[in-house]
């Protein structure tokens, strides 16, 4: 394995860590949409998820296409070989000491960056839940109490909104 196959993947985890970083602002910013129902900033912020989701998909091919090319230069690298195994196989400490840092940091930023998805997800659902609940109540889909008079009509209590208002 050669040092510029070593560099390239150090650009790569480099650039990750930055698009994680820029991940978890963007999950900050999503949060805030959300808890303030701000639907046009939540429609922008949805927009900035779609390009950093195709620029992480990128660097992750990236990343694994050079991690193949060195495995073809190496036996011992199996595709069940560990980060930590790996990166002792660097050609000098320098560089195993920063693909270490830069391996911890992205673990972390990606954990972060997954909770803060997490939590905004569980807010987008009950802004939905509460949005439909709405809807229900306005238009009178729900299912009213019925029952049937004495001459077999159905009487219900349920009130339409009135459309044409």
């Amino acid at each position: 394995m050669d040092n510029s196959m070593w560099a390239e993947l150090t650009d790569v985890f480099r650039k990750l860590n930055a698009t994680y970083e820029s991940a978890i602002k963007l999950g900050e910013r999503k949060h805030e949409a959300l808890v303030m129902v701000n639907m046009d900033s939540l429609s922008k912020i949805l927009d900035e998820e779609q390009i950093m989701i195709a620029k992480i998909q990128r660097l992750e091919r990236q990343r694994g296409g050079i991690l193949t090319k060195m495995a073809k230069d190496e036996p011992s690298i199996t595709a069940e070989t560990k980060m930590e195994d790996f990166i002792k196989l660097a050609p000098n400490f320098a560089i195993e000491r920063e693909l270490r840092d830069l391996h911890k940091s992205l673990s972390e930023r990606v954990a972060e960056a997954v909770r803060i998805r997490d939590n905004n997800q569980i807010l987008a659902q009950g802004a939905l839940d509460a949005v439909k609940y709405h809807l229900n109540r306005i238009s009178g889909a729900a299912v009213e109490p019925t029952y049937s008079n004495k001459g077999g009509n159905f009487i219900s209590h349920r009130k339409n909104f009135n459309y044409k208002a």
